[in-house]
Parts: structure tokens; sequence; C-alpha cells
């Protein structure tokens, strides 16, 4: 089932994107302005509107941990905004001063792509904001569409003449499919991972690539039940839900009520960590969609703690009851007496983590082990003084040992 909870008509003119963080909605206009709301009660934050674009805006993401909201337009830059007060921290510019159609921030938050009316487009260091890469061959058409890989190592775009490109992080061209949509592509969504098959595979991302030189794009699905162009898709987090937008909304679920709208659905998202869905039309408004039973699906979804939170955004708690639940009591001390949160935790380098009592390097369990039973005291790679035998698993160079095995 899904409902309407709330229709938000605070924009003066049509939509063209939406977004959601863990906290926060926003949403996008040709009438130049961005507007942010509380995603629990869809309360509209006092700093709203946003403006700062000389033209109208065309998309909008925040970052993953949620800490700021990018947003491109006709007028050719891209501009990061503080999502807490509103505050315009960087403009960056296209080199040409192309109008911007697209824009796309990567998993880690260390890269900001752009994709232009000309056909280019711009990478540039999100910490630094500087320019690395810009590349003029991407595309003979308008590019309408981008997304980075759950890695992060390669991103996807989109034309309005129909091709669907895979690059590197340095823009080279991994893979084409031409004319992948005979009508121009107008978005694309990489879902974390998805089942597909009788032995329900996990697939991480929807083109297995052996790294950096070769691509394989194989198509699995082709969705024909429309009844008129897509606009916008987007995958839930945790890729088992795809949504796509179009005239008539209720194409989302048989059971859903008559659509509020006969216009254009130009944009939806999905809630990381609630059952909301957003749609924004060309009629100017922001629907609010409820996913699912309406009791039984909040209780399944709505925040338990640190759980269903992105990392980026666990409170110095969160840490200290993930560390429990995971058998690291003895770093709980450390932890909490210098204030480690989410973010924190996320941004640690081995000289910190030597601080709070881990090695910070990463080996073999084995081969530490041995090392450690062999009462050898000290870190293998600097000779120094272990603080603590604990051993910490590295969960992300695992998921990308299991992301490399998979391609192979």
């Amino acid at each position: 089932m899904v409902s309407v909870v709330v229709t938000l008509r605070h924009h003066s003119d049509e939509l063209s994107c939406c977004c959601f963080s863990s906290a926060l909605l926003a949403t996008c206009s040709a009438d130049k302005t961005l507007r942010l709301y509380d995603a629990a009660d869809f309360s509209q934050r006092p700093f709203s509107p946003l403006s700062g674009h000389g033209y109208g805006v065309h998309c909008c993401c925040f970052s993953s941990c949620g800490r700021f909201l990018l947003s491109c337009s006709t007028d050719g830059s891209v501009i990061v905004w503080g999502s807490d007060t509103g505050e315009v921290l960087a403009v960056l510019r296209h080199p040409d001063r192309s109008p911007l159609r697209v824009c796309a921030v990567s998993p880690d938050s260390s890269l900001l792509l752009a994709g232009a009316c000309d056909g280019t487009a711009a990478v540039w260091d999100f910490t630094s904001r500087t320019l690395l890469r810009y590349s003029s061959t991407v595309s003979t058409a308008s590019v309408v569409a981008c997304c980075f890989s759950p890695c992060g190592q390669f991103f996807v775009s989109g034309c309005t003449r129909g091709d669907l490109k895979v690059w590197d992080a340095g823009i080279r061209l991994l893979h084409a499919e031409k004319d992948a949509h005979d009508l121009g592509v107008t978005c694309c969504s990489a879902a974390p991972q998805f089942e597909v098959g009788e032995r329900r595979e996990k697939i991480k991302k929807s083109c297995v690539c052996s790294w950096p030189s070769a691509c394989i794009m194989k198509l699995l699905h082709t969705l024909t039940s429309h009844s008129a162009p897509v606009l916008s898709c987007a995958f839930s987090s945790d890729g088992d839900i795809v949504v796509s937008g179009l005239p008539a909304i209720n194409t989302l679920h048989r059971s859903a009520p008559p659509p509020p709208t006969r216009r254009y659905v130009t944009t939806v998202a999905l809630s990381p960590t609630m059952p909301w869905i957003a749609t924004g039309s060309m009629d100017r408004s922001v629907n609010v969609w409820r996913i699912g039973d309406a009791d039984i699906l909040h209780d399944t979804l709505k925040l338990p703690g640190h759980s269903r939170l992105l990392l980026a955004d666990w409170s110095e708690e969160d840490v200290q009851s993930w560390l429990c639940e995971e058998g690291l009591e003895e770093l709980v001390g450390n932890c909490k007496a210098n204030n480690i949160d989410g973010l924190e935790l996320s941004q640690l380098n081995k000289e910190t983590a030597a601080e709070l009592g881990i090695d910070g390097y990463s080996y073999e369990r084995d081969s530490i082990e041995s090392w450690i039973k062999g009462k050898n005291k000290t870190s293998p790679m600097t000779n120094l003084p272990l603080p603590t035998t604990l051993l910490t698993p590295n969960r992300s160079l695992k998921m990308a040992i299991t992301r490399w095995k998979s391609s192979q």
C-alpha cells in the first residue's frame, strides 16, 4: 500500500529534483530555489528557502553524512550548502560556464561530479573544492543523468542521445552502451545491492567490473508497464525497491489511491531510514508517500537506535553501543573520553586509531593472532608497544575484497 502523507506546495515553479538524507528532505525547482524540510514531520527549516543560483536549479543531492547539500543550475555552478544552517560553503563553476544538468557526490564524499548541457563532465575534490578533471568527450549530447557506483570507483553517465557510459574516476571510458534508450536517458540510479536469479545471488552493482581495464554491462530486466515517459527513478537504500516517476503516480502499486495530480512526476527519492517516498511534479508540488502498512512498516523502519542511521550520523552513544555489540568494550572508555561520534569514527587515521588503542593497520587474522601468541606485544608495522591486543575487524577491506573477487 502506498498513501500520501503530506503535500508540500512552497515552490513557485515546477519541481526538478528532490533528495533525502537521514534527517532532511531537500527539493529544488525552476524557481531558482531549494527548500529544506525535517524528514520527521516535514516542517520547513527556518532558513529555507535557499537562494543563490541565478537560474533554475536542475539537481540536488546530499553528501553521504548529510552535512552538505549540493545543487547545480543553468547558471553553470554547483553550490555546496551547509544542511544545518543553509549557509553557502562553496561555489564551484563549470570551466566553460556551461549549464549544469546533474550532479552527484561519491559515497565516501571525496569526489563531486557534474554533467553539462555541452556534453562535458567535471570532477572536483570535494574536500578541497578544487577541480581535478574535466572532459569534453563524455557525450556529443547533453549529459542529464549520472550516478556513482556503491564503491565510488566509477560512475555512469546518461545523455539525451540515449547512450549509457561507464567511466572511472579519472573520466576514462570503461564501457559504452549505445542507444540504451532510443529516446534518450533521463535518469539513472545505482542499487547498493539486489537479488537476482533462483540462487538469489547478491549483486553489488548493476555492471560487473574487472577493474580498471574492462567493464561488462549486462541488461538484467526491462520494466515495460509504464504508459508515459519515465523521467526519474531511485533505489531504496537496501536495493529491494525501485521507484519510477511518470504522469500516473498510482503505478507505484495497484492498491494506491488515485493520483493527486496528472502532471508529469519529474523526480522521486526514497528515504534511507524511513518508509517515505518523495515525488516532485510539474504542478509545483511535492508529495510524500508512505510505503506499506502504516503501522507495521513504520514500526519496522523507525530508527531503532544507531542501526538505521548512516555511520556519519551516529552519536557518541551510538558508537559506544556498537562497540559493545561487537565485543569491543575495551575501546568504549577511550572513545567516550575522546568524544568519538560516527563522523569521527569514519575518519579515523592510523595515528588517531593508535591513540585509542587501535594499531590502525590491517593484517590477516591468522598471522596477527600468531604474532600475538608468540608473546609479541608490539605492532608488526611500527614496532611500538600495543596498548591492547584486542583485534578489530576491518569490514571495509573485507567488502572491497569481496567486490573484487565477485568481479573475477
